[in-house]
């Protein structure tokens, strides 16, 4: 069972879908993440939401133009996205096990997000699979995006995985280092509990 599971059951797709409405209609801005990724890849470009949860991030790339496809372990979740986006392809996977072609889709994905904490979530000592994986679906030159949290402010379970011992994964999967970030707005990373990275297959 991973973390993620371990914290809501697998049951809590609705309650967070329920939180993410009361955040937009606060006003605050919902999209940073999916802005990101389209400064990075062209209109066109194949998207892997690996871990997509209810699909904010993805449903929103595709209306911006891209080709997109998102993978996620809990069925609660992908039910909401499902219901918001049935014309996407939503697809339940294990990343830790994910090969595109066992669940009939390509690979050669130009980009590869993992937004919301995904490495943390996951069980631990299964990070580096996962980035495996994730690696093999992407062209090459493709480019692999992560953000999550590094401390307990910034997470909701405690902390598992550094960013030297992602960096080591990534490295293994042989993806390079590109750049990495303090938020979504692409603001300098100096230290801190948050970080983005870019790394290219």
């Amino acid at each position: 069972m991973n973390r993620w599971d371990e914290l809501t059951g697998g049951s809590s797709g609705e309650d967070y879908a329920a939180r993410l409405a009361v955040v937009a209609d606060s006003g605050k801005d919902m999209h940073g993440e999916a802005r990101f990724c389209a400064a990075l890849v062209p209109a066109g470009a194949r998207v892997l939401d690996a871990g997509c949860g209810t699909g904010r991030v993805m449903i929103r790339l595709a209306e911006l133009g891209y080709d997109c496809v998102g993978v996620d372990l809990d069925e609660s979740m992908l039910a909401v996205a499902r219901r918001e986006a049935p014309e996407l392809t939503w697809i339940r996977a294990d990343l830790t096990d994910f090969a595109p072609a066992d669940v009939h889709a390509a690979a050669g994905f130009d980009l590869v997000v993992a937004a919301g904490n995904i490495f943390p979530l996951l069980a631990t000592g299964t990070e580096a699979a996962a980035v495996s994986r994730l690696a093999a679906a992407l062209r090459p030159g493709g480019l692999f995006v992560s953000g999550f949290g590094l401390d307990e402010a910034h997470l909701p379970v405690p902390p598992s995985i550094t960013l030297p011992e992602y960096d080591t994964y990534c490295a293994a999967a042989s993806l390079a280092f590109v750049g990495r970030f303090a938020t979504w707005d692409a603001d300098p990373y100096e230290g801190g509990g948050y970080a983005v990275s870019v790394h290219r297959r």
